[in-house]
């Protein structure tokens, strides 16, 4: 696990991260056998319930794509469930204060760091009997900063123990700071804050993810994003399915008319 953990990883490149929000081991398949460096289930706004992202994350070898799992919520129960089927980070939407963010770590972290319960009954198997004993250096505890709260909170939610970095919600962190133009990583007030944020993860030498549209990878790489997730299942299906229609349409159009 050692040589592809995210940290070692990140030590020599950026990670790409593809985001699976359809519940399907055939769909996770696919996107592993598309070299993605990371995957992740998305349990929040996703279609995946846990014994679906539990199937998938059979599919996510870690030998070969480091598994992430954004949860519905800052649940322990849920939190807990995930790591012991096999996630190597998790993703908490909506830390807006230090409470918020000591409570998460709480979750993700064995004792003394934090109060996760022992059993990791997945996990033990594909990580080792010794899995417990290192698990606090290799589950990543990400907090999501996706709100005004959150981003003016900031600085103590980075000095809490165990928090491993953060993870920014472009569109709702541009809802909550009043941008009508949602996502649009231009715009004054989001890259901004955008730098904002990035600025103070690297001072505390943590980790910092973004979802992204394509066309924006190499900007927000040149800022310091570490991990860019730029493509997502749903997304996927629905441009290809348009673009395929459009061009048949766009040829039956053409014989049509001769």
């Amino acid at each position: 696990m050692d040589e592809n953990h995210l940290r070692v990883v990140l030590n020599s490149s950026k990670v790409l991260n593809a985001w699976l929000t359809i519940p399907s081991t055939w769909v996770a398949e696919i996107f592993v056998n598309s070299k993605f460096q990371a995957i992740t289930i998305d349990m929040q706004h996703g279609l995946i319930g846990y014994s679906e992202a539990r199937n998938m994350l059979q599919v996510i070898s870690p030998k070969t794509v480091f598994p992430i799992v954004r949860v519905p919520w800052n649940e322990p129960g849920i939190i807990m469930k995930v790591l012991d089927a096999g996630a190597m980070a998790v993703i908490c939407p909506m830390i807006n204060n230090k409470e918020e963010a000591i409570q998460f770590v709480k979750s993700c972290k064995y004792s003394p760091v934090g109060s996760r319960s022992l059993g990791p009954i997945r996990s033990s198997v594909i990580y080792g009997t010794e899995y417990a004993k290192s698990a606090n250096d290799y589950v990543l505890a990400l907090v999501m900063i996706e709100t005004k709260e959150g981003l003016e909170n900031l600085d103590e939610i980075l000095d809490v123990d165990g928090v491993d970095g953060v993870y920014v919600g472009t569109m709702d962190l541009s809802l909550s700071l009043g941008i009508s133009d949602l996502g649009n990583i231009y715009d004054d007030t989001l890259n901004k804050a955008l730098k904002t944020i990035i600025s103070k993860v690297k001072n505390k030498k943590l980790i910092a993810g973004i979802h992204v549209n394509s066309s924006n990878v190499k900007t927000l790489i040149e800022i310091g994003y570490d991990i860019v997730t730029p493509i997502n299942d749903t997304k996927v299906l629905i441009d290809g399915s348009n673009q395929i229609f459009n061009e048949i349409t766009k040829i039956m159009n053409q014989e049509f008319n001769k």
